[in-house]
């Protein structure tokens, strides 16, 4: 349980990719510490010079099932929500601005958190049975509405957060979010494929150019991401947030 890297050695097939593997069982919920690990991980590869590319992977059941809830509702007190909230942050911005670029393979399920995650990687492969969405609020947060603009146009974004709705690769293939959807035994084989072109081309330029395009981008993702969070908090500090939670853990994480 944990977050593993491998680094392929600097001669052969693989050279120059990193691959960071995150491992929560059984739905790949991370507590606190998942969040701050696995931003640990993808900044260490990032600057690692003899990476020019990380494959950011989750095997089992689905990619990522978001924050912890059960570790926020043992906690008397705000911290371990604090804590999420701050892990979360760290580790969509260790995406966004890892060095190099960074390429989700994605399975199963991908909420909350994980949207986070994909929708500040610089590409994203994904299964044919994975499927994206935000159930925050049924779970009495906000946030990651940030990531999720960033895969699907403003007025499907919209009634998708609002109503918890999921949305299928295949459709965010159709949007250009997606580079590509391939059988689920297929997934590894073919982020390694885009990941290999990409380590292809030359490490120096593969760095400025990933520096280059997020100086480019509209929207500040992290000050707006944390614009978001403390929303969260309000409803929090409003009473509205604890009841959802219990729901969600009452009816077995469903």
């Amino acid at each position: 349980m944990g977050v593993s890297t491998s680094i392929a050695a600097d001669e052969g097939t693989d050279a120059g990719i990193a691959v960071v593997t995150v491992t929560y069982p059984p739905v790949n919920a991370l507590p606190v510490a998942g969040w701050y690990e696995l931003a640990r991980a993808l900044r260490e590869v990032g600057q690692d010079p003899r990476v020019r590319v990380v494959v950011l992977e989750a095997p089992g059941r689905g990619f990522n099932a978001g924050v912890d809830i059960k570790e926020i509702q043992r906690d008397p007190g705000p911290q371990s929500l604090i804590g999420a909230n701050r892990g979360c942050a760290e580790a969509f911005a260790a995406v966004y601005e890892c060095q190099v670029p960074v390429i989700a393979a994605v399975q199963g399920f991908c909420l909350g958190g994980g949207i986070g995650l994909v929708g500040n990687a610089d590409a994203i492969v994904a299964a044919d049975d994975a499927v994206f969405g935000l159930p925050e609020l049924d779970r009495g947060a906000l946030g990651a509405a940030t990531h999720l603009a960033r895969l699907v146009p403003p007025h499907l974004m919209r009634p998708l957060y609002y109503t918890g709705r999921t949305v299928s690769a295949a459709e965010l293939h159709r949007f250009g979010t997606v580079w590509e959807v391939v059988p689920r035994e297929r997934l590894t084989e073919a982020a390694m494929a885009l990941a290999r072109q990409i380590a292809a081309k030359d490490g120096y330029l593969l760095r400025l150019a990933k520096e280059a395009i997020n100086g480019i981008d509209p929207v500040d993702v992290r000050r707006s991401y944390r614009y978001e969070q403390g929303f969260t908090f309000e409803a929090n500090l409003a009473g509205a947030s604890d009841a959802h939670r219990e729901a969600f853990i009452a009816t077995g994480g469903k």
